[in-house]
């Protein structure tokens, strides 16, 4: 990777580390969601502590933030190809959704990573994108838990790209996407297995 790959993979790890979820509980709320529901400061528990109309602009944010540095890698790719490689967008991608994860801003605790990897991933697997959200809302629909419907977007990632597509270098991206995501809903699952899960 050549300096401007690293300066933009550092700028979307930074940029990936904004947590929206908490500045805007904060902002109209005056509340801290990391004190309230289940302590996450992702859309879901923002929902519970702001209601709606916040959780939507904090689901919007950190798509946002995923889209954009993949955006921009794509079309500077175009005008600076011999700066790019085939591998600085999965960097790109994967430096934002491990900001959200694991936040500069606080000490390396963050959100889940599933809206971040989602906007990350819209322009990288759109189709497995696009089959990973119709998986959440069926799962969420039939049990009610958005954990369960986000574990389920997750496997979906990979496992729908290697039914439609070869084993490439995406598939192993959203593999990473995967884990993660496993990873970050340890606490869910845990909360599942002993039936003590929040809905919603």
């Amino acid at each position: 990777m050549t300096i401007f790959n690293i300066a933009l993979t550092l700028l979307s790890y930074i940029l990936g580390s904004i947590p929206f979820g908490l500045l805007l509980t904060f902002h109209f709320t005056g509340k801290d969601v990391r004190t309230l529901g289940s302590g996450n400061i992702g859309s879901t528990n923002v929902k519970r502590v702001a209601g709606f109309k916040v959780s939507l602009y904090t689901q919007l944010c950190d798509m946002a933030k995923g889209l954009i540095p993949v955006l921009t890698c794509l079309v500077l790719s175009r005008y600076y190809a011999d700066y790019f490689s085939q591998y600085s967008i999965y960097a790109v991608a994967l430096a934002t959704i491990l900001g959200h994860n694991f936040s500069l801003f606080l000490r390396l605790k963050g959100g889940k990573g599933v809206n971040t990897t989602l906007g990350a991933s819209l322009l990288i697997a759109p189709l497995s994108v696009f089959i990973g959200v119709v998986c959440y809302f069926i799962v969420k629909y039939l049990f009610k838990y958005v954990s369960l419907g986000s574990l389920f977007l997750a496997i979906s990632l990979p496992v729908s790209w290697s039914i439609l597509q070869s084993a490439n270098i995406t598939f192993y991206y959203l593999m990473i996407c995967t884990l993660l995501i496993i990873f970050t809903h340890k606490s869910n699952l845990k909360r599942l297995m002993d039936s003590k899960e929040l809905n919603g």
